[in-house]
This record gives structure tokens, sequence and C-alpha cells, in this order.
């Protein structure tokens, strides 16, 4: 029975709800399955997890009753290294997520328009009618491209503010053209490009173009080279001109203790994280030429830590299905153009020993 006191906002009650994926321990109460039994492929987790350093400072964190530094200065400092972008122009976030809300915050009045560019990451559509913005979407091209052209003629034809673009691309891993890139910042619009996986790719990160271009930002994260999705930790590189505006709206004690030591830390085991990215690379190009030899997965070039396929001779779900029952756990999309896919992450050595021995069996049961 409704309450006619409780008057929540109508287009969130009509909205439908983001289905993320879970935990290792909710998949193994979910299928019956030991977690130590079951191999987790499903979200561009980092399978050899952070830095031992990274473990280590944590068992030692000091002060977990006193409020984190609300400008996380030394974790902008070390980021400013990283990236060659200075510190002033850098923001941390709990998670890219937080990121792409401050800026949906920033620039969106009701009813002003984003451009979309499906099929992508799920959060961009999610959270602007949160914001009060439209999302219109422009299509990928069948190979996952984005259509220039098709976005010059949107942002004209609604005045949109914003485009956000995903590269490499989640859930399809290719990398946006830097050509592409700059024929939409010639745009009377800011252009977003979130870089989630960029650390996996060969080039191509818009890094030092911030300073160049004052409309665009760059998001990055350590979620996925470094290891640290539980902790949520993610950063902006910004235009000057915007970050007085930034830091007005940005919650003071975003970035917990915990996750910007974690950061820290990792930022000064830079080598070593980078040959566990490299091992990740090397796994997901096993599984770019093991998937291409089977007779009902078709693997679509990746940038990324993942690989995305479209499922021939049964449908995506049953795939999907089939490698859940041996233990294995892979993302499957209901959504235009993906009907028919299945993404799969990278993991260690062993576990894409055991996939592809999942794979083989159901081969040769001609699926």
């Amino acid at each position: 029975m409704t309450n006619e006191k409780v008057r929540i906002r109508r287009d969130i009650a009509s909205m439908s709800a983001y289905t993320p994926t879970t935990s290792l321990d909710v998949f193994a109460e979910r299928l019956g399955i030991a977690p130590g039994n079951l191999i987790k492929l499903d979200a561009n987790e980092n399978p050899f997890g952070p830095s031992p350093k990274v473990i280590e400072a944590l068992a030692a964190l000091p002060n977990m009753q006193v409020y984190p530094d609300p400008e996380s200065g030394r974790l902008r400092e070390l980021l400013a290294d990283y990236t060659g972008v200075p510190a002033e122009r850098i923001l941390c976030g709990a998670g890219a997520d937080e990121l792409i809300e401050l800026i949906l915050q920033l620039f969106i009045e009701p009813g002003d328009v984003i451009i979309n560019t499906p099929p992508t990451f799920a959060m961009y559509s999610f959270n602007a009618p949160l914001y009060h913005a439209r999302a219109v979407d422009v299509y990928r091209r069948a190979d996952f491209s984005i259509d220039v052209a098709a976005i010059q003629q949107a942002v004209e034809r609604h005045s949109a503010k914003l485009v956000i673009l995903c590269s490499p691309n989640n859930p399809s891993g290719d990398l946006i053209a830097s050509e592409d890139i700059q024929a939409l910042l010639e745009l009377p619009a800011t252009i977003v490009v979130d870089e989630a996986y960029i650390e996996f790719a060969e080039g191509g990160s818009l890094e030092r173009w911030v300073g160049e271009y004052p409309n665009l930002i760059v998001l990055r994260t350590l979620s996925k080279w470094a290891g640290l999705a539980g902790l949520r930790i993610g950063y902006g590189l910004f235009p000057r001109a915007l970050m007085p505006h930034l830091w007005k709206i940005k919650q003071p004690y975003n970035v917990n203790v915990a996750a910007d030591l974690a950061a820290r830390v990792s930022l000064l085991d830079i080598e070593f994280l980078r040959e566990r990215v490299r091992q990740l690379v090397r796994q997901r190009q096993r599984l770019e030429v093991a998937f291409a030899e089977l007779p009902f997965l078709a693997p679509y070039p990746s940038q990324a830590n993942f690989v995305l396929n479209r499922v021939d001779g049964m449908s995506a779900a049953d795939f999907r299905d089939r490698l859940a029952r041996a233990g294995i756990i892979a993302r499957y999309y209901q959504k235009p153009r993906l009907e028919d896919c299945i993404r799969i992450s990278a993991g260690t050595p062993a576990q894409v020993d055991r996939l592809l021995e999942v794979l083989r069996t159901i081969a040769k049961n001609e699926f």
C-alpha cells in the first residue's frame, strides 16, 4: 500500500534498476558451489589482487578514528608523477563512478542533454536521470567504433552539454581513435573520456591532452590495473578552470583512509603492478586466440583486460549458465546489440587453463 505522505520523485519511481554483478560469496551461495571452486571472470577485476605492499600497509593502518585528508593531497602528488598532469588539476573520488556523478552535478540543469554511445558502460545512462539530464543514445557501429558524424549531429540538434565516451570501451574493448576524439573536441560540448582500462591498452591515453583542450575531462581508476576494486578509488584529470567548482561540490571526506593509503602504496610499487598488467594482457591474448578457434564463439579485438564474444549455436544466456554450472562466472548482457554476447575477463594462467578446459568440453558435446 502506498503512503500518500511519502512522495518520492516520480521519475525514480518509474525507472528501471541497474543490475550489477555481485560478490564471490553470493555467487557461491546461488550456485551451491564453494567459493574456492568458483572462478569469477565477470567484472574485469584483477585476479592477482593488489600489491603485497598494500596488504601489509592496510594491516598496519593507523588512525582509522580520524577523518581522511579531504584533498587527498599526497595521493594527488603521486598521481601527478604517474600521469604527468599537475596535482592542481587532479580530483580523487570513491571510484570513477563518483566522479561521473560530480561531472553531472557540475554541468547539468534540468532538461540538459548528454550524449551516450551504447553499447557502453551502463553507469553513464544510469546516472543521467538522477541528475535531471536526458541521455540521447548515439549507437556505435557494428564493430563498436563510434559514429563521429552522428555524435556531431546529435550535439548540434540537442545542444548537448556533455559527450561521455569509454576508451577502451566496456564491454567491447576497442580503443577510440585519437583523430575521432580530436574531431569531437571541436564541438561546443565537454568531452568526457573514461579510461578505466587504459593501462591494458597499447598507448592511446589522453592524459597529456587535458591541459591543451579546455573541454576535455579524462577519468581513470585504480580498480582494474592496481587490484583495488573493492576499495573504490578513482581520479579525474580536469581543465584548470573547472577545479574551483569541483572543490565546491565534492563531499569533503569522499576518499576513505584505507583507499587513500592503498592507492599511494600502489603508486610506489608501479613496476610490480605493471608486470601483473603484462601478465593479464598475455592471458587476454590467450583468450582471443582460443575463442577464435571455437565454433560457438566469435571474439572481438580487445585493448582491455577482457574479451567480448558473439555466441553462436546456442543462446548467450544458455552459454553463461553452462559456464556457471562448471564454476565459471561470465558477464551476459540482455541489452540491445548485446543479446547474443558474453564478456569474459582475463584471469590468472590457472584460471584461464580451467576456462579453456571447460570450453573444450562444451565443444566436444557439440554445444
